[in-house]
């Protein structure tokens, strides 16, 4: 008896909980930045279909550039959400861009968006609540040493590396050879680049606490935080580049669909294994959180696999009256 109370006070003591208010503002941040991100794809594909329209570069074009510092404030905005909440309650919220994208890519791109791509919108959104009322509140890992630990992790370098070795397959053999046909290739190496980006901003939040503490352990932390940052320069530039492949060759709202599903289920993945946040919920939170995410996904694939049936509800009044 005393042997699991002392157990269940040190769970305690290691998993952080987040105030109301940090918690509150997290939420505000990513549902902000998850909606920036549903643009930046639109706004790029819309720069690149302009360029191509002049027989220019899309670098020259005004509505390119405002998809990209759209994606840079948006992904600034995901990294001040990962330092105040835990990883799963901030990556399935990404979510909410897909609608989002969707519905701007009607205007702006002309793109389809029948009664099933609505519903599948209100789906997204529904889902996405779900997500945020089941996700865990807490965190395991809250210091540096925490972390490091963690990093070297025997089970977690083996992902990194099968990962990395996924990787190098896709960047030199498949992607030069069936990238630009099949849409999936530039999607797994955007996807998989993420188990690098998601967990090195949160290390770089957790590492920038103990920087500018006069103690041994503020070199460490400094040498760590460059490391980081190192790791997520890289993937940010490698990703941009297979974002904007991708939508030179692809709707932007199927990708961005397909892009989240995969992104998710991935960084996720990685989360659980560096993180262990997955430690801390219950049996029914867990449930809630994959009628969640299943929800999501079935609104995602409403809104991208039924887009070209041309119906509304006007015509389906008409086939009833007729049938009646």
């Amino acid at each position: 008896m005393g042997t699991a109370a002392a157990a269940a006070a040190a769970a305690g003591e290691g998993a952080r909980s987040p105030s109301p208010a940090a918690v509150s503002l997290g939420l505000g941040v990513a549902v902000v930045s998850s909606l920036v991100n549903g643009s930046t794809f639109v706004l790029q594909k819309k720069g690149i279909v302009r360029a191509k329209r002049r027989g220019t570069s899309y670098l020259t074009d005004i509505v390119w550039w405002a998809g990209t510092i759209a994606m840079a404030v948006g992904q600034i905005g995901n990294f001040l959400a990962y330092t105040a909440v835990p990883t799963v309650l901030v990556t399935p919220l990404g979510a909410l861009g897909v609608p989002f994208g969707s519905i701007l890519a009607s205007y702006l791109l002309k793109e389809k968006l029948n009664i099933l791509g609505k519903l599948g919108c209100l789906l997204s959104c529904a889902g996405s609540v779900v997500l945020i009322i089941h996700s865990p509140k807490s965190e395991s890992v809250t210091t540096q040493a925490e972390l490091e630990e963690k990093l070297t992790n025997p089970v977690f370098v083996g992902y990194l590396c099968i990962v990395l070795l996924m990787l190098l397959l896709l960047i030199f053999w498949i992607a030069p050879a069936h990238g630009p046909t099949n849409i999936m290739v530039y999607i797994s190496i955007c996807s998989l680049l993420g188990s690098f980006t998601v967990p090195s901003t949160k290390g770089i939040g957790l590492a920038a606490q103990d920087i500018f503490h006069n103690n041994p352990s503020s070199q460490r932390a400094l040498c760590l935080c460059l490391v980081l940052l190192a790791v997520l320069g890289c993937s940010i530039i490698i990703q941009f580049r297979y974002i904007n492949k991708a939508l030179e060759c692809f709707d932007s709202s199927v990708f961005g669909a397909i892009y989240y599903v995969v992104f998710t289920t991935l960084v996720l993945l990685a989360s659980a294994i560096l993180f262990r946040e997955w430690s801390n919920v219950g049996l029914v939170d867990f449930l809630g959180m994959a009628c969640g995410f299943t929800t999501v996904s079935v609104g995602i694939v409403l809104i991208q696999v039924f887009k070209e049936f041309n119906f509304n509800l006007g015509e389906m009044n008409k086939s009833n009256v007729k049938t009646d």
